[in-house]
């Protein structure tokens, strides 16, 4: 299996498994709502611990994902960052460095 699959198998991983219990929640919760979401998710110190380690993730994701895809010219990386927020974190990066080896690939056969 080449690193690009293994990539893109992890972002779909990230996208099911994180969004599985976001299912969860919202179908377990009165009133459900993204507030409330955030509200519960720092509702107790662990959550605040998991909040303040994606927060640092994201941030040095995003530190990564501006330069690395101006210098390789990757076409809509942009879209990774609202994406982030969305949808997870544990999607958009796997989804990055797939999108990453195939710009590497394309310059390769290009030279």
């Amino acid at each position: 299996m080449k690193l690009k699959h293994l990539y893109l198998l992890l972002s779909v991983l990230g996208i099911c498994y994180t969004w599985y219990y976001n299912i969860q929640y919202f179908n377990s919760v009165e009133n459900a709502n993204l507030i409330g979401f955030f509200q519960d998710a720092q509702s107790n110190f662990a959550g605040k611990s998991f909040g303040a380690d994606l927060t640092v993730v994201c941030f040095t994701f995003f530190a990564f994902l501006v330069p690395e895809s101006l210098r390789l010219k990757i076409k809509y990386w942009w879209v990774l960052i609202p994406l982030t927020f969305l949808i997870a974190i544990a999607f958009t990066f796997p989804l990055f460095l797939y999108m990453r080896e195939l710009a590497i690939e394309n310059q390769k056969k290009n030279n």
